[in-house]
């Protein structure tokens, strides 16, 4: 794995754009770019690598920070994992998560949460050897804006 950069945001937007057809999951390019460019540029609130094969970049996992009461302190949440479909199943994913836990552990991370589908075996098996577990909760969501809307429109529409 590498390190991404600014630089890399273009890739990085493919890459997701990939992701996501897998699952006909909608993708707003500008806005990925915006919220891969706000994490590169801060690492307070996370990480971003590419995920390589040799010298291939072949998928990209994120790591967002949050602070958690339950579990006493800064929590990451591994919020995309994607691997072309090309590269599956020679250990990439299990190389990457080792990666991933490392850094958190090494910035003092607590716990490390991710989310997949109920049907998606094959992820469920690559998170469960990495060790992670479910747990008697269930995510739930509340979608505070409308996807296409910059937070500049927000911020805006909000003071009128």
């Amino acid at each position: 794995m590498r390190q991404a950069s600014l630089e890399d945001v273009p890739l990085l937007v493919t890459l997701m754009a990939e992701f996501y057809a897998e699952t006909s999951t909608p993708l707003d390019r500008t806005r990925a770019a915006d919220a891969f460019a706000a994490l590169l540029g801060d690492d307070r609130l996370g990480n971003v690598w590419l995920i390589q094969a040799e010298t291939q970049d072949v998928g990209y996992v994120v790591v967002t920070f949050c602070h958690s009461m339950e579990f006493g302190g800064k929590n990451g949440f591994v919020d995309d994992l994607f691997i072309q479909a090309a590269f599956r199943g020679a250990g990439l994913g299990s190389k990457a998560l080792a990666e991933v836990k490392a850094f958190c552990v090494d910035r003092g991370v607590r716990a490390l949460h991710l989310e997949t589908g109920r049907d998606n075996s094959v992820a469920q098996a690559l998170y469960r050897r990495a060790g992670f577990v479910a747990r008697d909760h269930q995510l739930l969501t509340l979608t505070l804006t409308d996807a296409a809307q910059p937070p500049s429109q927000l911020r805006a529409e909000r003071d009128h």
